[in-house]
């Protein structure tokens, strides 16, 4: 059984998500969550999460998908976000635990949270490496990681988020199959850096 996350893009009318919905019955795939990211001029983008045990790769399956009119497959990709499992709670669990090890525990936890490969947390003036998920290469990218603000942008192959965090360090999500991060991903990543801020300042102070 694999994990995958399809983005699509479809007409924002009634009926197409449910003939999509039916395309994915047809084949064998159980939608498992579905995640609106964007509905803009008639159109809407969401993130399907599909538990798929079928003889069709991937891309096979995006274009079966794709018959559904009006509808586009933006891209398929092997996920860990399992929608039952509540990582978020998890990972606020373990910050209201051991406040001194919030931003380690974010690291750690923020892949799973939005199907990415993996996240480091850098110096934001030297881009030198402070921490790692286990998902994480030898060599991490010699872009530059650390925007002032929080951005999502694409190096080559690899798709990045980079986020300010306190102490002068930047979390940075990586992706290498999939697409780029769309914005509804990074605002949810700049939401959990500002509350894992504020769990970790409130539980260090007491």
């Amino acid at each position: 059984m694999m994990l995958l996350r399809l983005r699509v893009s479809l007409p924002d009318r009634p009926g197409v998500l449910g003939q999509v919905a039916r395309a994915f019955g047809v084949m064998g795939a159980d939608i498992l969550q579905v995640t609106v990211l964007e509905r803009s001029a008639g159109r809407a983008v969401d993130d399907f999460t599909v538990s798929w045990s079928g003889p069709l790769s991937a891309d096979e399956l995006r274009e079966r998908i794709a018959v559904v009119p009006g509808t586009r497959v933006e891209a398929a990709w092997p996920t860990r976000e399992t929608p039952d499992a509540n990582p978020d709670y998890d990972l606020l669990g373990h910050v209201a635990a051991d406040p001194a090890r919030a931003f380690i525990a974010l690291v750690d936890a923020v892949p799973d949270l939005i199907s990415a490969d993996w996240a480091v947390a850098v110096e934001s003036t030297t881009g030198e490496l402070v921490h790692g998920s286990w998902q994480t290469p030898p060599t991490v990218p010699a872009t530059d990681l650390t925007p002032i603000r929080a951005a999502a942008f694409v190096d080559g192959e690899l798709k990045l988020a980079s986020v300010p965090v306190p102490d002068g360090l930047h979390l940075v999500v990586a992706r290498t199959q999939g697409p780029a991060f769309h914005r509804a991903e990074l605002d949810k990543v700049v939401r959990l850096v500002d509350v894992v801020t504020a769990l970790a300042r409130a539980g260090v102070g007491r």
